[in-house]
């Protein structure tokens, strides 16, 4: 058993120097360090709140939020990543279906017959992932439709600009004429006006929340008309052009690796189909892999090289535009 516990804190060592090693730069920190140079050079430094989480709604944490708030690791980011889902889900509410996960699949895989400790590991991994994977993919679809209409939004401001509306009652105008989360957008920003907040911190928040560079060099965009002057609906025209060619490009770019993506999820697949298929063929011979420790390191190794080599496809198939 110590050997067992031995191998696996080995590989996940091995495991996180190469992620380490691998990694390189972030472009989203390098992005954001513009982003934000950009900002300080141009004065609107004011624009910045404290804290990302002064973007999400302010409202009263229940005993349940504050109790599981304790237990789970960085509370402000999680509560900042449930925001951008555009849903009513709360940290309590995230905590409650994680931890009922966990314990479910611990049951459930210990009445099949598998170990007490790999069935525990198994459980917190997919207990503990399964809901932040669809947070991330519901904030991803939801920050996807953001940015492919968002053009269309910056293209009905110009047109207002260019009436003879202010930039306040054109914000207002796109949230009630688009529908989506662009809409809901759009909106929260006119009705934080309305209450008080002044455009630039308005924005602000959304741009916190959102996350996108699409966004933040709108509001970058907004605040350098408001410094320096000049025609905010042409230099709008421009940013929409400019958006359009980014997703353009975005679009080229997948279509380009699309048949590398496909390759990495058949190559990836292949063992999990022919382990289900000899389960299914002769459960005795495989259900070793739940009893005997040998082959149980032995898998957990293959799973271990097997993560590596997808991760590394992974970053060889990435591009930051």
């Amino acid at each position: 058993m110590l050997l067992l516990v031995l191998i696996l804190l080995g590989s996940a060592a091995t495991l996180a120097m190469m992620v380490f090693a691998l990694s390189g730069p972030s472009a989203s920190r390098a992005q954001s360090r513009r982003i934000a140079a950009l900002r300080e050079r141009h004065g609107a430094a004011a624009l910045i709140v404290s804290g990302p989480s002064r973007g999400i709604a302010n409202v009263r944490d229940t005993r349940m939020d504050l109790a599981f708030g304790r237990i789970l690791p960085n509370r402000e980011l999680l509560a900042k990543r449930l925001a951008m889902t555009g849903k009513t889900w709360t940290v309590g509410q995230y905590g409650i279906a994680t931890a009922g996960l966990i314990v479910t699949l611990l049951i459930g895989l210990i009445v099949i017959g598998l170990p007490v400790v790999m069935a525990t590991m198994l459980a917190l991994a997919i207990g503990a992932g399964l809901p932040h994977m669809v947070v991330g993919r519901t904030i991803s679809r939801r920050v996807g439709k953001f940015t492919t209409r968002f053009p269309d939004a910056i293209e009905l401001l110009v047109r207002g600009l260019r009436s003879g509306l202010p930039i306040s009652e054109t914000i207002g105008l796109v949230g009630q004429e688009l529908e989506g989360s662009i809409g809901e957008e759009f909106r929260t920003i006119a009705d934080k006006m309305k209450i008080g907040r002044t455009m630039d911190a308005a924005l602000q928040d959304t741009a916190d929340r959102l996350g996108t560079p699409e966004f933040q060099f709108f509001v970058i965009t907004i605040a350098i008309q408001r410094e320096t002057g000049g025609n905010l609906a042409e230099t709008l025209a421009n940013l929409a052009d400019v958006l359009r060619k980014r997703a353009q490009m975005k679009l080229k770019i997948r279509a380009m690796s699309s048949e590398s993506k496909a390759s990495a999820y058949i190559i990836g697949s292949l063992p999990f189909i022919v382990f289900a298929l000899i389960w299914f063929v002769n459960g005795d011979y495989i259900g070793k892999f739940f009893v005997d420790e040998r082959l149980m390191v032995t898998g957990m190794g293959g799973v271990l090289w097997m993560s590596i080599g997808a991760f590394i496809m992974s970053k060889m198939i990435s591009f930051e535009i």
